[in-house]
């Protein structure tokens, strides 16, 4: 009989936090893990284009005000890549000039404000994910 072994079930969702503040990322990544998820943490646009490369997270949160590469051209690079599939992208900034329209444009699925309302960031990732869970066996 030729039977396909069963794929290996993980339900755990991985998330990549990039930020280049390290207590805001270990912050998030506590957060985050303490739901369960798997969190990778990159603490510049340069590395976390490079993780995505080398293993596509389910959602990507990601701070816009960064040295060298902010928020926005990290976003607009993974959009323009043709050999990525569709990420999610959550944009996260402490400043209030950047508006959510600002992000839309760059191809953010999502706009949260510092300081982080967490019970609020916690469902807007859980609502982003859902359809990959039910997706996934």
């Amino acid at each position: 009989m030729n039977s396909v072994p069963p794929k290996a079930v993980t339900n755990v969702n991985r998330i990549l936090v990039v930020d280049d503040l390290p207590d805001n990322s270990f912050l998030l990544q506590t957060v985050l893990e303490n739901e369960g998820y798997q969190v990778e943490v990159a603490d510049n646009g340069y590395v976390a284009l490079e993780k995505i490369a080398s293993h596509l997270p389910d959602l990507v949160l990601l701070d816009v005000m960064m040295p060298e590469m902010n928020g926005f051209e990290v976003t607009r690079r993974i959009r323009q890549n043709v050999s990525l599939p569709f990420i999610p992208i959550l944009l996260v900034t402490g400043y209030s000039e950047p508006t959510p329209a600002d992000g839309f444009d760059a191809g953010a699925d999502g706009f949260i404000r510092k300081p982080i309302d967490f019970d609020d960031l916690l469902n807007r990732v859980q609502t982003i994910l859902q359809p990959k869970q039910l997706i996934d066996p």
